[in-house]
């Protein structure tokens, strides 16, 4: 049987988190913590889903990667995002360390080429590959050792698509991707694409040509209304392909024999759950660790908890008015 890598588009996690629950989540000392709530819900869930053998997250690093030295406007259409989500993000750094997952990345690529590139590594060393994320560039990467998981419910539903799953949902099949992307845009990159080919057309013509470049090598042969836009917006059509291709061999260095080893202490993840007053999280750990077996295969040390909970946190909650754990939808 092969062992099964979890790979996880850390900032997916972290915006899908922050949108889904109310900023209003704090400790009983005023940090927010709504984004880091919701990445270390979706963590415990995954663990006791998908009972990897390995997780690894990849995080965005820069924003001058060599994307946007290629265009210098590249996701300048995108809404900002508030401070008190970047304020989070150390947090969830330390909440991968005190789940052991190692994490990676790099100034010049994003999150998404790590991704790729550590998928077709592990694919190659035999792996069973699980990427976590709702990135629809990551689609390129599924086949038949390679799966997408697009989280649901906070991963309580996560769907799973490999090559045949993409082509039913885009129309495409994930090596056409990239040409998809290139001919209908991508509006939270600032990328246009060819203007007025929507997803039907780009399908339709991608599964007749098959690329980009066999389109407008047999460009006579497409109809004049969709052939004058295409005509127009050639410039735009390869360079969004380009810009939407992953890359997936950047020498990243990873040891995937001693990945297995490296799995979370209890006692570190429970401190941290402590330090940020996350009971209910704790509860489900606690839960978790009633499954001797299922605890002692995922998790390492062992387990010291106070079954005393401390009341400060709940209480001052509803006199300050700020939200508690109790109160918190499922992330859809």
């Amino acid at each position: 049987m092969k062992k099964k890598l979890l790979l996880i588009d850390a900032n997916h996690l972290m915006h899908r988190a922050y949108w889904a629950i109310q900023r209003s989540l704090s400790t009983s000392k005023g940090e927010q913590t709504n984004a880091v709530f919701g990445v270390c819900s979706m963590l415990l869930t995954m663990i006791q889903r998908e009972k990897p053998d390995a997780i690894v997250a990849c995080f965005d690093e820069g924003k001058e990667t060599y994307r946007h030295k290629l265009h210098e406007e590249y996701k300048a259409g995108r809404q900002e995002t508030p401070d008190d989500f970047y304020t989070q993000i150390p947090r969830i750094h330390q909440c991968m360390a005190a789940f052991s997952i190692p994490t990676y990345s790099d100034p010049t690529y994003e999150a998404d080429d790590l991704i790729g590139t550590i998928a077709v590594r592990g694919a190659k060393e035999g792996w069973e590959v699980i990427i976590v994320t709702g990135d629809r560039d990551l689609f390129q990467m599924a086949d038949h050792s390679i799966k997408i998981a697009v989280p649901h419910k906070g991963y309580a539903e996560p769907e799973y698509l490999d090559a045949k799953g993409v082509e039913a949902k885009l129309g495409v099949r994930p090596d056409q991707v990239a040409d998809y992307k290139g001919l209908v845009g991508d509006a939270s990159d600032n990328l246009k694409g060819v203007k007025g080919i929507g997803p039907k057309s780009a399908a339709t013509l991608l599964q007749k040509y098959g690329t980009i470049e066999s389109l407008y090598e047999h460009i006579a042969e497409v109809k004049e209304s969709n052939r004058l836009k295409l005509e127009a917006d050639r410039e735009s059509a390869f360079f969004c392909k380009k810009m939407a291709t992953l890359v997936t061999d950047i020498p990243v260095t990873i040891d995937f024999a001693t990945l297995t080893g490296q799995k979370p202490e209890l006692k570190q993840v429970e401190s941290f759950f402590s330090e940020l007053e996350f009971l209910t999280l704790r509860t489900r750990l606690r839960k978790l660790f009633q499954n001797e077996a299922f605890t002692r295969e995922y998790f390492s040390g062992e387990f010291v908890i106070d079954l005393e909970e401390p009341a400060s946190a709940e209480d001052s909650a509803g006199k300050e008015g700020r939200m508690t754990e109790a109160q918190l939808p499922l992330l859809d």
